[in-house]
């Protein structure tokens, strides 16, 4: 049986009915976590009753039996209580202390919610836990990391959720100078949102102006010019980058120039390279992405994107001062010559 959404399991705690009594929400990817437990504390217990009626435990300080103890009371001159178990992840042994509410959930107050919250992983299905929730009425929820290449839609779709639309190229630079946990992106889509205003579409100018990237010189003009081999470019932005170390960390750029030349391997070997095709067969998030790699494919053959790939993981080496003393921009201007001579 599937597993419900985040949006199935918000929509029912908004509206209040059909609640289980039992949820257990658990993953790595915690944003979607935090939402759902800010919905319970706010939309299942009246404020006139969550003296007596809401009752929040954190697993460092908190023992299972007094939880349990505490969900099995009955509601004080109301028809349900909420009880939450937060942070469950830092108890001492916390996947075999968890296995204790099992036979709680075999039997659980139906006048309670009792929700438990482990960040961070997922609990086996082989332990007692999960084995009493899916013989209940429990509800899971797992909170998957999102996958590089789903980043994208994920950012659109919170955009959109906040009546704002996005330009690919912003979405992409989000992508690849953020990047992942959920929490983190969004927060900068947040600030975003908030200095715009009025104005319901976010540019690539706006990341720039705000999110302190360089309109003329970042990792996404570097790319732009490697793609092509511009070397007079490339030296210039490379110029630039090591005046400003701060926000152009050599580890970024030999990350996005590793994953550049990986796509542009993959596409080198793809039968089909219509843009469709190809945008499933590397991963590219965009169109706008896809024309580097294109510009890859005219100025670089199988053989060396391949090498290129070799040369940024001998820079990764290197820069972490393995058989080099070189400074880490003298590298990268090394790892641009080899990259265009190969």
């Amino acid at each position: 049986m599937a597993l419900p959404g985040f949006r199935e399991i918000l929509t029912t705690i908004k509206k209040g009915t059909d609640l289980s009594p039992v949820y257990i929400l658990m993953g790595e990817e915690t944003f979607y976590i935090d939402r759902l437990v800010e919905a319970f504390e706010n939309h299942v217990i009246p404020e006139s009753d969550r003296d007596f009626n809401q009752t929040v435990f954190y697993g460092n300080d908190s023992e299972i039996d007094f939880v349990v103890a505490t969900a099995q009371q009955f509601p004080v001159m109301a028809d349900r209580k909420l009880v939450i178990l937060k942070e469950a992840q830092t108890m001492h042994q916390a996947k075999s202390q968890l296995d204790k509410f099992a036979s709680y959930i075999t039997r659980p107050n139906n006048t309670t919610i009792l929700v438990i919250v482990y960040k961070g992983d997922v609990l086996s299905g082989t332990s007692k836990l999960i084995k009493a929730a899916n013989a209940s009425k429990a509800i899971i929820f797992k909170s998957e990391p999102v996958k590089d290449w789903q980043l994208a839609t994920y950012i659109k779709d919170y955009c959109n959720s906040l009546g704002f639309s996005i330009e690919e190229k912003a979405t992409a630079m989000l992508c690849d100078y953020i990047g992942g946990p959920l929490s983190k992106v969004f927060g900068e889509v947040n600030k975003l949102v908030m200095i715009k205003g009025g104005e319901k579409k976010i540019t690539a100018a706006d990341i720039e102006n705000h999110i302190g990237i360089s309109k003329d010189y970042n990792n996404f003009e570097l790319i732009k010019a490697v793609s092509c081999k511009n070397f007079p470019q490339t030296m210039k932005i490379l110029k630039y980058f090591e005046k400003n170390p701060k926000t152009n960390p050599t580890v970024v750029t030999n990350s996005m120039l590793f994953s550049f030349f990986q796509k542009v391997s993959i596409a080198h070997y793809l039968t089909d390279k219509s843009e469709k095709s190809m945008m499933e067969g590397v991963g590219a998030r965009n169109s706008w992405q896809l024309k580097d790699i294109k510009e890859g494919l005219r100025f670089y053959n199988p053989r060396q994107s391949v090498n290129a790939i070799h040369y940024c993981r001998d820079f990764d080496t290197k820069s972490k001062g393995v058989e080099s003393y070189q400074n880490e921009y003298d590298l990268l201007r090394e790892l641009i010559f080899k990259i265009f001579t190969n």
